[in-house]
């Protein structure tokens, strides 16, 4: 209470101010007294940040490796990243310190570790038999300068399968040596003219193939090192006369797999010819006479043939080939003919299309997740392979949350995705294609001169989903919403149902181009139904006003051929903004759906519509400013627009600070107290109207495309913002990202809507449905909804929207609003129980139907006339609680100074509520409701670029998520319980499996020397053979991932508990094995000794010649 004191006199403020900071002060002194009433149980002891698991596919990828014992594949990224996957729903992420990309991988097989080498010289041995996999060592090695007799750059190092004294060393240059390792000195030398970029062994040592730069294969026999036995071009053009084919593209990589039944594989990636220009991609699988060409969606990183064993020096029988995409892994089976993909149960397809937006939604209804996989089970694709997905390995975790949580993703190419997120997996369920209702142009000439942007048209920017009556509405780049209803029953629709918006910024531009009245805000005492244009089934075409500009034609053209709409979500209604003289609709900032008041609202930096979706009628069509009647509190003076200045949007929310009214008050006039503007008021509107009007359509031609495209840039994640710097706010603080418009900084976009029941004025003394109103300069203004009585009359008697007169002010751009009853509970928005709409109701439905009444019941008992709501509205800036129906402020919270809030949340955790916010400085925080106490404040990631801002959201249960690259999304929990839970919810990556007997020498070669050699490495390079290694060469840093890394992975006495068990189990289950097999080893023996004893006593007394 001192600090208001203490500012208002260092600001200097008249005695009017301090009276009305002294009846803030007794607002907060009552705050103090109804903090006694609700009884808040969350505590900081509840929250705790951490990441929980990373979904989609990693981002460039750069190695891949598998083992093939345990199952599991890796795969190195071009940022230091590692992902692990084992059988559907085990994966695992993990970061190298450095950053530095992977260049290769190797797992120990079946040990439990892989090893990293990194582009910065290093070595890391990963120990993946903990939950948390942690690096035990690292080598940091010191580059030496090679001497110029040096062969060059080597691109090939492996042993001979049959014997580990010989290296086989493939040099860029083209030569290959064999080394002796004992003996320290090459064994042959086997040269070629043209560059070698790999090598591959035949499990016999007798033979290796290397790939060349000219697009030819080189065979060549060990001990003949003169010239290859065979050379093969693939994709060569046998020409006549004998002559050498012509050279195609380089083979990349050649593996060379045998099999016991038939003739071996030799698989490679490209060496197509040169004329193949603009083919795609391409896998050679040559087998025997057939050679296969298997084309690709994206280039090729890296492909691994899948054997049946582990060992090189046996038959390999490949049965897949697993193939790492720039953007994508595929793996295709080798044992059925035409070769078929395996279907990936990975959740590797985010990033199908770029992710433009997402929503989270935990604890849904629960026959929501069967409704979506019912439908989606239909857009399968067919001719997958019919062999069960081979990266099995691993184990789940278990199943602590219960509840089931649902992701959306908004694609640039108009899809969207919903996702099964549940128990910290990730599944797709069911895709919907929102562009399909459009009709596509077929060439770049044929493309519409009324597009607003360059490329993606369909792109989503917002979703609205309510989960409980499944009804979806969404807003797209090109100024367009599209309401959605969910049936499973198939249906088409012979006329898009569909309607065209004129909002105008123009406040008393009554009059429009085409002599259409702009209606005036209706008032309840009306029966009329407003409407800004006559619903149309289809477009008009394109018109012009009398000065030649592009009017009234919306961004987009509908189909006017029946639309077949599978069963899932099927379009309600179709609804455009136009263009108005000359001037592009403005992408929409602001959208919300209600589907027990059949409403759809939203906004952008012109105004605001409000649509009837049942009625299919337009029931508000207003200019932001028109909003306020004659309670606009802003000196709205128009500026010359600024060359230099970045249209960032920076200024948006501070606009005319000075002429606001004190920001710590809640402004809110009765509705009756609204007397017209004074003479001089309307002077300056009129000369700011007319300023606007001026500059914008002289500038409209010149600036069009410019608009389009920075709203892209700010909208779409292909163009991230370059250079983004958070503390001088260089891109918008608002999320409205699309008011890109000359005269933007006067304008003031709508950012926040809010359906909900509850008292509108100060004077109500009982509930009614209104609209909740928040715009990018911090006010919040209260529209009240008038409903006729529900079942037919519902489709006949028009809605009644009007203003309320409630105005309320923050600072900042609105972001959130939510309601809480008496008891401090969320009361959720009004909403209907899904029902079938496309099959007939019968006459008992019917009836139910008219006495149904929508659902919005706060968790406590219904509301008393006596009890009162609390409204919490979270800004940029700041976050107020205020008591409904009185309208006091009773708390604040200055939640960011320096910075700016990107996104917040009212949510639920631990059966109550919070808000939860993101920053731009990086830190996430969350308050308590409704004191908005402080309960966590920790610093996460910095904002590097627009995706994070755009992705990231809060949900219930203490669950986030954003997109952390174009491909991926990072997945965290603020909630204790569930960093405490975590642990248990990984999936195991290690699991003891026995390693498959080594392959039988045989007689023979064991008696003449033929066979495997083993070598004992250690006698060879240990200190006592070598010495000791220079220190120079490099150096050991010993990593985490020991014991002292598993006991911090583990939190508690629980941990160790479980640690201990855990190794005793292990014990126990080693001594077993120890135990069986020296039981078996007793009676082999005894067997042996008892066939041993029978065959001297037959063969004892006959001589030799009798054999």
């Amino acid at each position: 209470m001192r600090k208001f004191n203490i500012r208002k006199v260092l600001d200097g403020l008249t005695a009017v101010s301090s009276a009305a900071s002294a009846s803030s002060a007794a607002q907060q002194q009552q705050a103090g007294n109804r903090e006694t009433e609700i009884q808040e149980t969350l505590q900081s002891e509840h929250f705790q940040l951490c990441k929980t698991v990373r979904h989609g596919f990693p981002y460039q990828p750069s190695a891949l490796a598998f083992d093939p014992v345990q199952k599991i594949l890796a795969i190195g990224t071009q940022t230091g990243a590692l992902r692990l996957f084992g059988r559907p729903g085990v994966e695992c992420y993990c970061q190298h310190d450095s950053g530095a990309a992977v260049i290769q991988l190797q797992f120990l097989i079946n040990e439990g570790a892989l090893v990293s080498a990194l582009a910065d010289d290093t070595l890391h041995l990963w120990n993946l038999r903990q939950k948390r996999p942690a690096i035990l060592h690292s080598l940091k090695f010191n580059r030496e300068r090679s001497s110029k007799t040096h062969p060059g750059p080597i691109v090939h190092i492996s042993d001979n399968p049959m014997d580990e004294g010989k290296l086989l060393i493939g040099f860029e240059s083209g030569t290959v040596v064999l080394w002796d390792l004992k003996s320290k000195k090459a064994d042959y030398r086997y040269t070629h003219d043209e560059a070698i970029h790999s090598v591959a062994w035949h499990h016999e040592g007798k033979q290796f193939i290397c790939s060349h730069s000219d697009g030819t294969l080189t065979i060549w026999n060990v001990k003949s090192p003169t010239k290859p036995f065979q050379t093969i071009t693939p994709h060569g053009k046998q020409l006549k006369d004998g002559k050498k084919p012509e050279p195609c593209k380089p083979i990349l990589k050649v593996e060379y797999k045998t099999t016991r039944a038939g003739e071996p594989f030799i698989i490679l990636s490209g060496g197509l010819s040169y004329d193949t220009v603009g083919r795609r991609p391409c896998l050679t699988v040559m087998h025997g006479k057939s050679t296969a060409v298997l084309e690709m969606d994206y280039s090729i990183v890296d492909f691994l043939t899948l054997c049946e064993t582990p060992y090189p020096n046996d038959f390999q029988e490949p049965y897949a080939v697993v193939v790492l995409l720039e953007k994508d892994l595929v793996l295709i089976d080798l044992a059925q003919n035409g070769y078929p993909i395996f279907e990936n149960p990975y959740p590797l397809t985010i990033h199908e299309s770029p992710v433009t937006c997402c929503e989270y939604f935990a604890d849904c209804p629960v026959d929501l997740i069967p409704a979506l996989y019912s439908v989606g089970a239909r857009q399968k694709r067919q001719g997958y392979s019919k062999k069960e997905w081979p990266i099995s390995g691993g184990n789940w975790g278990l199943i602590t949350q219960s509840y089931p949580e649902i992701i959306i993703t908004g694609h640039a190419d108009g899809s969207i995705k919903f996702w099964d997120a549940s128990a910290i997996t990730l599944q797709v369920l069911y895709k919907l294609k929102t562009a399909k209702v459009f009709e596509k142009s077929r060439n770049k000439d044929d493309k519409q001169n009324t597009d607003i942007v360059d490329e993606d048209p369909y792109a989503i920017q917002i979703i609205s989903w309510c989960p409980e009556s499944r009804m979806l509405c969404i807003a797209g780049v090109s100024a367009h919403v599209i309401i959605y209803r969910f049936s499973k029953q198939e249906v088409t629709t012979e006329v898009i149902p569909m309607l065209e918006v004129r909002l105008l910024y123009e406040i008393n531009d009554v009059e429009s181009p085409d002599g259409e009245q702009v209606p005036p805000l209706p008032t309840p005492g009306t029966g009329s139904n407003p409407q800004s244009i006559v619903p149309q089934s289809h477009p008009s075409t394109s018109s012009s006003s009398s000065d030649g500009l592009r009017d009234n034609v919306p961004c987009l053209k509908v189909k006017n051929s029946p639309l077949k709409q599978s069963p899932g979500y099927q379009i309600e209604l179709v609804i455009q903004l136009v263009w108005v003289s000359g001037e592009p609709p403005q992408q929409i900032t602001s959208l919300a759906v209600n589907s027990a008041y059949g409403l759809v609202v939203f906004g952008n930096c012109n105004g605001i519509a409000m649509v009837d979706y049942l009625q299919k009628t337009v029931l508000l069509n207003l200019g932001t400013i028109e909003l306020y009647g004659s309670n606009d509190p802003y000196r709205r003076e128009p500026r010359s627009p600024r060359k230099t200045r970045q249209p960032s949007g920076a200024g948006l929310s501070d606009i005319n600070e000075g002429t606001m009214v004190p920001e710590d008050r809640c402004k809110s006039p009765t509705s009756g107290s609204g007397s017209p503007n004074n003479s001089d008021d309307d002077q300056k509107m009129n000369n700011f109207i007319e300023k606007v009007k001026t500059k914008s359509r002289k500038f409209s031609k010149m600036v069009a495309n410019d608009i389009a495209k920075m709203s892209r840039k700010l909208s779409l994640p292909t163009e991230l913002k370059p250079d983004l710097d958070v503390k001088d706010n260089s891109f918008s603080r608002s999320r409205s990202s699309s008011v890109t418009s000359i005269d933007k900084e006067t304008r003031e976009a709508i950012s926040a809507l809010h359906f909900c029941e509850t008292f509108t004025r100060k004077a109500d003394t009982s509930l009614s449905p209104c609209l909740w109103v928040g715009t990018t300069l911090g006010t919040v203004l209260v529209i009240v909804l008038n409903l006729p009585p529900g079942g037919e009359q519902r489709l006949l008697q028009p809605v009644i929207v009007s203003p309320s007169g409630t105005i309320l002010r923050l600072k900042g751009a609105i972001l959130r609003m939510a309601f809480l009853d008496t008891t401090g509970s969320l009361i959720p928005p009004a909403h209907e129980p899904w029902r079938e709409h496309n099959v007939p109701e019968d006459k008992d439905e019917k009836d139910k139907s008219k006495k149904r009444r929508p659902v919005s019941v706060s968790p406590s008992s219904s509301q008393e006339i006596s009890e009162n709501q609390y409204a919490v509205i979270c800004s940029e800036k700041q976050a107020k609680v205020i008591s409904l129906p009185s309208q006091n402020c009773i708390y604040k919270q200055n939640i960011t100074e320096t910075s700016f809030v990107l996104r917040g949340d009212i949510v639920s955790l631990s059966n109550s509520v919070c808000l939860a916010c993101f920053c731009a400085n990086g830190h996430i925080m969350t308050f308590s409701l409704p004191s908005l106490r402080p309960l966590l404040d920790v610093y996460y990631l910095p904002l590097t670029n627009m995706r994070i801002a755009r992705t990231f959201c809060f949900t219930n249960n203490g669950q986030a998520l954003y997109l952390v690259s174009p491909t991926e999304i990072q997945r965290l929990t603020y909630s204790q319980e569930t960093c405490e839970n975590l642990q248990e919810m990984l999936g195991e990556l290690f699991t003891p499996v026995e390693t498959p007997e080594a392959p039988n020498r045989g007689f023979f070669k064991g008696l003449f020397g033929g066979g495997a050699q083993s070598l004992d490495r250690e006698e060879l390079f240990g200190e006592s053979a070598s010495g000791k290694a220079s220190r120079s060469l490099a150096q050991h840093i010993p990593g985490p991932g020991g014991i002292e890394g598993v006991k911090g992975a583990a939190s508690g006495v629980v941990g160790e508990l479980a640690r201990a068990r855990l190794a005793l189990d292990e014990r126990g289950q080693k001594l077993g094995e120890l135990e069986e097999k020296t039981a078996a080893m007793l009676y082999s023996a005894d067997s042996f000794s008892k066939h041993a004893h029978e065959m001297m006593l037959k063969y004892k007394d006959k001589k030799w010649y009798q054999f």
